[in-house]
């Protein structure tokens, strides 16, 4: 759900509504999303997961010293990409031109809503309310 290297951050799933801020953990190598109301907390991802920024999407380029870029779009679904490289990131967002950028390059302080997780994940999501309802453990 979240990348290698945010193993050792507390996590939790995310949830459609969710207000989120990209940022960097102390804890960690790398970038990710963390609640707004819980900055040491990764907000882990489903691939498939919609979400919507505040504004034009902006990434580090990959030489720090040029300045930072813009993907020009504000909406991206969530996508895990070179999983067969165990030590690679894989948490990335995909753009409606097929743009793929990786999570550790967006630059911190973006806000960021869940629009939309994946279905199967919905399914379940649903099932255990249903439980819950019916007083089911």
């Amino acid at each position: 759900m979240c990348d290698y290297s945010l193993h050792l951050v507390a996590s939790r799933p995310a949830k459609v509504g969710d207000k989120l801020v990209s940022t960097k953990f102390a804890t960690a190598i790398t970038r990710g999303f963390a609640a707004v109301e819980e900055p040491n907390m990764a907000v882990c991802l489903l691939p498939g997961t919609e979400v919507a920024f505040e504004r034009d999407v902006e990434y580090d380029n990959v030489l720090s010293l040029l300045p930072k870029r813009r993907v020009g779009q504000k909406t991206a679904r969530f996508r895990k990409i070179d999983e067969d490289k165990l030590t690679a990131h894989h948490d990335a967002l995909e753009f409606a031109d097929g743009q793929i950028l990786l999570l550790t390059r967006l630059c911190e302080g973006q806000h960021v809503t869940v629009l939309q997780l994946p279905a199967a994940s919905r399914v379940v999501s649903e099932a255990e309310a249903q439980k819950q309802e019916a007083g089911v453990a």
